[in-house]
């Protein structure tokens, strides 16, 4: 449903298609008719359609792996399975295999009980809106429902057993052949996900000495007190066993948020400051620009102003952020959860290119972690999210706006407000930044209190 009440016309959000498995949209009904879908989009190709289809590690990826590929077989389309694989590694893959599309069955840092379907054009990167629209027009419709092919023109599906073996070779060119991570104690916590295997054995092989943990997925594990939204037992792991660094990666494996060996974290913002200043200093970084999302600390954007680099800022999502490099033909970009996109070197946010390229510059630098993350001072940051009764253009509800515009006014150019609605919930999401922690709840709860008056509909989120 939209955020008003009608009925919604777009399956796709920001990040794919998501939601309960077996609960409507993500049951294997709709996941047969996305598999059409998809692949009545591909015939507008010559040839026979091929779609590589991957998973995580979640229990009901089994059903909707093999919905889809009924799915696209029954419209006259081929089949890859690829099995429990890092959702970057499907965009690889699907480069890799000249497939047409690939499907990635997984919700990411959800709990396992969610899932979600994500798909990458041929390029690998993910598709543009206008085919997600198309899609989701020809599945809500039905309008392809008696397409039959029959005979010879049904489609096959078949697995090719080697897909980690070529994506752990893939990602390992992200590590230069001159180094290696011989005396480096790593600890890495995979979520119970899809890098469970390939991501230590990628660390062991370079050398490194790797205590891994979330490791055992079941099924039912994934992301479950561990991986990037947990990192508290890195950060412990990391401090008893004196690593020099912690890597906590999700459940689909497509960010990755560090730890140095102090146990304090890293995140994306100071993922992006390191990478930024290596960049620079070798004359490497496009136009001087990092990208990022209008979520990421106003500390980042002046660590880069101070090396000499700029920020540019998108909507929240990391498929803006690859919309906005590409578009500008920038090669760093990524979000503050530690989505990170290095576009010489994938099409989307890769957590183990993310920890293979900054491993690199550590070993290269001969530099602690906790001395390179000081290249970003965090300023103090306060979210709070008002839920409302609708989505109201903010610049029309005048008590509203006022009040934004008067701390707006405030904060000057030490500080920022942002005030957007939830792309996914009745909410609206209000982040103020400032120099003075205490002011910037100040100003936060100023914000929230006149829109819980004029658009409110109950307690904050």
């Amino acid at each position: 449903m939209s955020l008003d009440g009608a009925p919604s016309t777009q399956l796709f959000g920001t990040d794919g298609i998501r939601g309960v498995a077996n609960i409507e949209p993500i049951t294997p009904e709709t996941a047969l008719r996305i598999g059409r879908a998809l692949t009545a989009v591909c015939h507008n190709r010559p040839g026979r359609p091929s779609i590589v289809i991957g998973t995580d590690t979640r229990l009901s990826g089994y059903m909707l792996e093999a919905a889809l590929a009924s799915g696209v077989c029954s419209m006259g389309g081929d089949v890859f399975l690829v099995g429990p694989v890092p959702t970057p590694g499907i965009a690889f893959l699907t480069r890799s295999l000249r497939a047409d599309a690939g499907v990635v069955i997984s919700a990411s840092h959800n709990p396992f009980q969610d899932n979600g379907i994500k798909i990458f054009s041929r390029d690998g990167f993910k598709l543009p809106d206008a085919v997600e629209g198309e899609i989701s027009k020809l599945v809500l419709s039905h309008t392809i429902d008696d397409e039959r092919p029959t005979a010879g023109s049904i489609g096959k599906t078949g697995r090719i057993d080697d897909a980690l073996g070529r994506y752990q070779g893939f990602v390992k060119n992200a590590f230069p052949l001159h180094l290696t991570l011989d005396g480096v104690k790593v600890v890495i916590d995979c979520a119970n996900g899809a890098a469970s295997t390939i991501a230590p054995a990628v660390l062991a092989e370079l050398g490194a000495e790797v205590i891994p943990v979330g490791t055992a997925p079941n099924g039912t594990n994934i992301n479950l007190d561990c991986g990037a939204l947990y990192p508290q037992r890195v950060q412990q792991l990391v401090r008893e066993h004196g690593a020099q660094v912690g890597i906590a990666l999700d459940g689909d494996a497509d960010r990755a948020i560090l730890v140095d060996e102090t146990g304090e974290i890293v995140d994306g913002d100071a993922i992006l400051a390191i990478a930024a200043q290596e960049h620079l200093q070798q004359g490497r970084l496009p136009h001087k620009t990092v990208v990022a999302t209008v979520m990421s600390n106003l500390g980042l954007e002046i660590a880069l102003r101070q090396m000499g680099g700029k920020l540019l800022r998108t909507p929240v999502g990391d498929r803006y952020v690859v919309e906005e490099m590409r578009r500008g033909g920038y090669r760093i970009g990524g979000e503050q959860s530690g989505h990170i996109i290095f576009l010489n070197l994938n099409t989307t946010g890769d957590g183990m290119i993310t920890f293979l390229s900054l491993l690199a510059i550590l070993v290269q630098r001969q530099q602690p972690l906790s001395e390179l993350r000081q290249l970003v001072r965090r300023y103090p940051q306060t979210l709070i999210n008002v839920r409302v009764r609708e989505r109201q253009d903010l610049q029309t509800v005048e008590p509203v706006s006022h009040v934004i515009q008067q701390v707006s006014d405030k904060l000057g150019e030490t500080g920022r407000l942002l005030v957007r609605y939830s792309g996914t919930e009745p909410l609206l999401r209000i982040m103020v930044e400032g120099e003075d922690e205490r002011l910037v709840r100040a100003y936060g709860e100023e914000v929230a209190d006149a829109v819980r008056t004029h658009l409110g509909a109950g307690e904050s989120a």
